[in-house]
């Protein structure tokens, strides 16, 4: 692990699990932009972050559909909430089908935070749980419920037939929904899903397809599109580039 880049990610408990993926932060310590790979992984990311460079600022991102070099500035630290798609209507309560691959700043205020929060990272995700569990929906609609906890525990493998046929809800429906909220169609999401699924593959090394890929040329084609480069090059990992593989493989 890169000593000058450190990170941290903790699941929330079961009462927000629906919505929220985990909370985690990183911290470049370096006198040097640390360069990341950001690879799609099916989260809506929001990020709290400031550095010397940079005044504290608040950013939403929506869903990536392709690998994207970024460069973190020096002494940058952020703090992040990973949502799950259900979130962007019951916490957000926006659509984000107009941010794929980008982000928009938020007002400097939001949800209360200020630049000094991000000294403590258990301040941190305090004070952001005690906010998500004041905007916790009272009754959130069970066709959603399901179909995301189906297409999760999938990891993306189910049909959208499948899926409309298990929770009621018309294949027509759901992808009008999955457009409208999250801008892309719910195979495209399964999709990711999948190559991240397999991204746990390839952190132990293990560089064939394990999930519903048609042969070893398809699951190379769909690898390098979600990262840019093939499973050796990416199980290697070179200077930690791939955040999300570093936190699969610490596991």
């Amino acid at each position: 692990m890169d000593n000058d880049f450190t990170y941290t990610f903790i699941e929330p408990d079961e009462e927000m699990a629906d919505f929220v993926e985990n909370l985690g932060t990183f911290q470049n310590h370096s006198d040097e932009a640390k360069e990341v790979v950001i690879i799609p992984d099916g989260r809506i990311d929001l990020f709290f972050s400031k550095s010397p460079s940079e005044p504290f600022h608040i950013t939403l991102l929506g869903l990536e559909t392709y690998p994207e070099q970024r460069y973190i500035a020096p002494h940058t630290t952020a703090f992040i909430v990973s949502f799950k798609p259900l979130a962007v209507e019951y916490i957000l309560n926006t659509s984000i089908a107009d941010l794929l691959n980008i982000g928009k700043e938020l007002p400097s205020d939001f949800w209360n935070f200020k630049a000094e929060d991000l000294k403590d990272f258990n301040h941190c995700c305090t004070k952001a749980i005690h906010k998500i569990k004041e905007l916790l929906p009272q009754k959130t609609d069970e066709r959603k419920l399901r179909l995301f906890e189906l297409v999760y525990s999938s990891k993306g493998e189910m049909s959208v037939q499948e899926l409309s046929e298990k929770t009621g809800w018309s294949s027509r429906q759901i992808n009008r929904y999955f457009t409208k909220q999250l801008g892309l169609s719910l195979k495209a999401y399964s999709t990711i899903l999948r190559f991240r699924a397999s991204l746990e593959h390839i952190a132990q090394g293990r560089l064939f397809p394990e999930l519903n890929y048609t042969d070893q040329n398809h699951f190379i084609k769909e690898v390098k599109k979600f990262s840019g480069v093939a499973p050796k090059e990416l199980s290697k990992n070179k200077n930690d580039r791939f955040v999300l593989l570093s936190v699969l493989k610490g596991k």
